[in-house]
């Protein structure tokens, strides 16, 4: 039987009120039917983005799977009565993901970050899961691919045969370079992670296990990474509690609607 999950709107995003072991048993089954799904992990400031971007919100919400990423969401989802939704964060998911492909063999191909930080990625990954099927990285250039540049890109990745492939390009580069490309990928699943990548090799620190769970994760990053950070999460975060507060008194309706992507 399929694994469904239920959708809450959120500023018109439909979050899937989730938690690990589901997100763990729906991506099974999209590899063990051969689909071809892509997964947007959620904070905050991905919904905020989607505020600004009707395409993009489209982008998310046509996407197989949109996880509760930030504790804000989870706590939404708690609020309109799903108990059992969790916090499906991007670097656990991949730890997760990882060490549970072992037994079954799912190949996995890692596609962003920096120079030099896919393959580390892997090698740290691998070191960690022994058994765990690393098939190939790929650091893109930072700048917009032109249409050949992307297909050979694209083509490196098939070449390889991943079941899984990583994507590291921030939000949301990341995500509207998987819609582009999924129908293209033959990969069963493509997945955002944003700086999972950078974390896992150790380029950026993670928030204390306390302040993830507190929901203090923003005001961590905020202090590590003040000029990139400070509009993303001072302006940001007081929008979204504006909004958000529009929607549940009913002064502000959210739409979900998901029109065929070009």
């Amino acid at each position: 039987m399929p694994v469904k999950s239920s959708k809450v709107n959120i500023l018109g995003v439909a979050v899937d009120a989730i938690n690990m072991g589901v997100a763990i048993e729906k991506i099974d089954q999209w590899i063990q039917s051969g689909a071809s799904q892509y997964v947007c992990v959620t904070p905050v400031h991905s919904v905020m983005e989607c505020q600004d971007d009707d395409d993009l919100r489209d982008i998310f919400n046509q996407a197989g799977m949109v996880t509760p990423d930030g504790m804000p969401v989870v706590w939404i989802c708690n609020w309109f009565g799903f108990k059992d939704a969790r916090r499906v964060y991007g670097p656990d998911l991949m730890l997760t993901l990882c060490d549970h492909s072992q037994k079954p063999g799912y190949r996995h191909f890692f596609y962003g970050g920096a120079e030099g930080v896919a393959p580390t990625l892997s090698e740290n990954l691998q070191k960690r899961f022994p058994d765990m099927k690393s098939v190939g990285t790929l650091s893109p250039p930072y700048k917009a691919l032109s249409e050949s540049e992307n297909r050979a890109m694209v083509d490196t990745i098939n070449a390889a045969n991943p079941d899984i492939v990583w994507v590291g390009l921030g939000s949301p580069k990341q995500e509207r370079w998987m819609a582009k490309n999924i129908d293209v990928l033959n990969a069963s699943v493509v997945i955002g992670v944003g700086a999972a990548f950078d974390f896992h090799v150790g380029r950026v620190r993670q928030a204390p296990a306390w302040m993830q769970r507190s929901g203090m994760e923003w005001f961590f990053r905020l202090i590590m990474e003040p000029r990139r950070l400070w509009r993303r999460y001072l302006i940001g975060n007081s929008r979204f509690v504006v909004k958000f507060f529009m929607q549940v008194t009913g002064l502000k309706s959210y739409a979900i609607a998901t029109p065929r992507l070009n």
